[in-house]
C-alpha cells in the first residue's frame, strides 16, 4: 500500500509542481523543477511500477486467484502496464525534451516560448493519462470490479 501512495503522490505532485513552475516564466525554475521530477521520478515512479505489479502477482497467486480471469485484477494488471508504458515513452521523453530546452537558458526574450508551451501541453496530457491509469486500477483493486 506504501508503494502505491507512493507512486501516485509522486506523480500528481510532480504534475502540480510543474504547473507551478510554468507560471513563474523564470526558465531557471522550470528547468530545476522537470530535473527534480525526472529524478525524482527514477526514486519513485518506475521503482513504485516494478514493485506494485509484482507484488500485485505474488498476492494473486499466494491468494489462489486465476490472475487471467479475475477481471478486477487482469484489468488492474493491463491499466498499471500502460501506465508505465505512456510513462517511459511518451512522458518520460518530454520532460527529457523539456530540460535539454531550457537547460543553462537565461534570458527569456530568445527563448522558444511556442514550443516549450506545446511540450508542457503534451506532458501535461500524458502525465495525466499516466496517472488517471493507475488510479482506475486502485479504485478495480479496492472496489475488486469486474469481477
Amino acid at each position: 500500500m506504501l508503494a502505491v501512495v507512493i507512486f501516485l503522490g509522486n506523480l500528481a505532485t510532480g504534475l502540480f509542481w510543474m504547473r507551478l513552475a510554468v507560471k513563474t516564466k523564470d526558465l531557471k525554475t522550470i528547468c530545476f523543477t522537470i530535473k527534480s521530477i525526472i529524478k525524482l521520478d527514477s526514486y519513485f515512479t518506475i521503482p513504485g511500477v516494478i514493485i506494485i505489479t509484482t507484488a500485485g502477482i505474488f498476492a494473486g497467486v499466494y491468494g489462489h486467484f486465476p490472475l487471467l480471469h479475475t477481471g478486477w485484477i487482469l484489468w488492474s494488471i493491463i491499466l498499471l502496464s500502460l501506465s508505465g508504458m505512456v510513462f517511459g515513452f511518451i512522458v518520460a521523453p518530454l520532460q527529457k525534451k523539456i530540460y535539454h530546452l531550457t537547460l543553462n537558458k537565461e534570458a527569456t526574450n530568445d527563448f522558444d516560448w511556442t514550443t516549450f508551451y506545446k511540450l508542457c501541453v503534451a506532458w501535461d496530457i500524458w502525465g495525466f493519462i499516466a496517472l488517471i491509469l493507475p488510479l482506475v486500477a486502485f479504485v478495480m483493486m479496492t472496489l475488486k470490479i469486474p469481477q
